[in-house]
């Protein structure tokens, strides 16, 4: 069920990994971590795709970091693609977005928070784009059969789903491992988020805070359960991000959580 162009160790029965940046912040950077984490999963035999959003359009404050500019930012994420023969992916915020993000990336990433919005899912499908939908951080993981069948309706039938963590009182997400199980017995492979799921949202200063110290306990839960695909935003520095600083993975500590991964799949399978 995995068809991503360019998707490399296919054959390796690992899971896949989406990782990148939380938004393109400059060529250099997005270079430099596409590079590393290409080396680091063909090393391991990981199928990678690359992630990185060309905008943040759900943002705390007025004043933050949204983006370098849309044409930009895609045109960077195309040069990802092919100097690295890569697949990438991105999310979108509009119905008219989707034509124009899927003309750089290979797969389009629905937000949580849109993630019922039918004309947005539709105008997803209609690109011929892979179709990864994160589940709301305010449904249960049954409800995810109707995004899921808004795709397949409109004549597009590959579809991801994504956990994410759902709301936990106003400041906290909590994840709930029996959603990843019930998502895969829709039919469609299911990818764990293990950065958002980590966030701790509305804080009163405005900027969204983290755990990142259990995304590795997050990871390998979800390996464990029979996740298809992990989902990590990663950095060679994350406390000068200009977006989601507070919860993304030090670069340098990915190869060591993957190798675990690696292990965990190898039990369970």
């Amino acid at each position: 069920m995995i068809q991503v162009p360019k998707l490399k160790h296919t054959d390796k029965n690992a899971f896949f990994l989406i990782a990148g940046p939380c938004a393109i912040e400059g060529e250099e950077i997005a270079m430099e971590i596409a590079e590393r984490v290409g080396e680091i999963t063909d090393k391991l035999g990981i199928p990678y795709i690359f992630k990185g959003s060309y905008r943040k359009a759900n943002r705390s404050r007025i004043d933050s970091f949204t983006g370098i500019g849309d044409e930009k930012a895609l045109n960077i994420l195309a040069k990802v693609a092919q100097r690295f023969d890569l697949p990438t992916t991105t999310d979108f915020h509009t119905d008219e977005e989707a034509a124009m993000a899927a003309n750089y990336v290979d797969i389009l990433q629905v937000p949580a928070f849109l993630c019922r919005q039918t004309n947005l899912l539709v105008a997803a499908a209609k690109t011929g784009k892979v179709v990864n939908i994160k589940k709301g951080q305010f449904l249960s993981p049954e409800a995810m059969a109707f995004a899921r069948q808004k795709v397949i309706d409109s004549g597009n039938d590959q579809v991801w789903l994504t956990e994410r963590g759902a709301t936990f009182g106003y400041t906290d997400l909590v994840v709930d491992f029996r959603g990843i199980p019930v998502m895969r017995s829709l039919g469609s492979p299911v990818v764990m988020d293990c950065t958002h799921s980590l966030q701790q949202p509305n804080q009163a200063s405005g900027v969204t805070g983290g755990k990142p110290a259990l995304i590795e306990t997050i990871a390998k839960a979800a390996i464990a359960v029979g996740a298809d695909g992990i989902f990590m935003e990663t950095h060679p520095n994350p406390s000068v991000a200009k977006s989601d600083a507070a919860n993304m993975l030090p670069l340098d500590n990915l190869e060591g959580i993957l190798t675990k991964l690696l292990r965990i799949r190898e039990a369970v399978l």
